[in-house]
């Protein structure tokens, strides 16, 4: 393009034209009368085909959360980050604790506790997924549901329900399913937060 077009082109869009550079926009002012402007820069929002790889199963299922339930979804995706793990892991981990507890952080339950399952992910003492007070930290429970994701060969490859039952070893193993586009959802909205 040869420099008078170059110039014009420029000028139209309102840059100045200084020895074949664009100088920025035409000022019509004093340079010392602009005032700063606030750029937001969102980040971006995790890829949903990393979040649901297989398309959801099923019926979907959606409850509206509380501030409890939104901090323990907050809780999640921190132990995820400080795990080291992807969104992915945050999803099939939200999803596991919807099935288990509503994101609820559940003590015992008397006649309705199903044995001694407690916390988040309705983890058994008895088990050895740790102490009651261990269980009914978010932080802990969630890493140590993690702990057992990341000994699934394969979780990352897995349809979401076959990854939370071979850690959960649930009498429901299709339950899982219902919440996932949920908690995609959640991971999408709370991961950059």
């Amino acid at each position: 393009m040869n420099t008078i077009m170059r110039k014009s082109v420029l000028s139209v869009a309102g840059l100045a034209f200084a020895g074949g550079v664009f100088a920025g926009p035409i000022a019509a002012h004093n340079i010392h009368d602009a005032k700063p402007v606030a750029v937001a820069v969102q980040a971006d929002k995790p890829d949903a085909a990393k979040l649901i790889p297989h398309g959801t199963q099923g019926n979907q299922s959606h409850i509206d959360l509380n501030d409890e339930q939104t901090a323990n979804v907050k809780a999640i995706i921190a132990a995820t980050k400080k795990a080291g793990l992807p969104e992915r892991a945050a999803v099939i981990s939200i999803a596991t604790s919807l099935q288990e507890s509503k994101l609820e952080n559940l003590g015992h339950l008397g006649d309705m506790n199903d044995h001694d399952s407690l916390g988040l992910f309705q983890q058994r003492p008895s088990s050895g997924w740790g102490t009651p007070e261990q269980i009914t930290d978010p932080a802990y429970s969630t890493s140590a549901f993690l702990k057992g994701l990341r000994q699934v060969d394969g979780w990352q490859d897995m349809p979401l329900t076959d990854a939370a039952q071979t850690v959960q070893v649930s009498a429901y193993p299709d339950a899982y399913a219902q919440w996932e586009q949920q908690a995609a959802d959640l991971v999408g909205q709370y991961w950059n937060s």
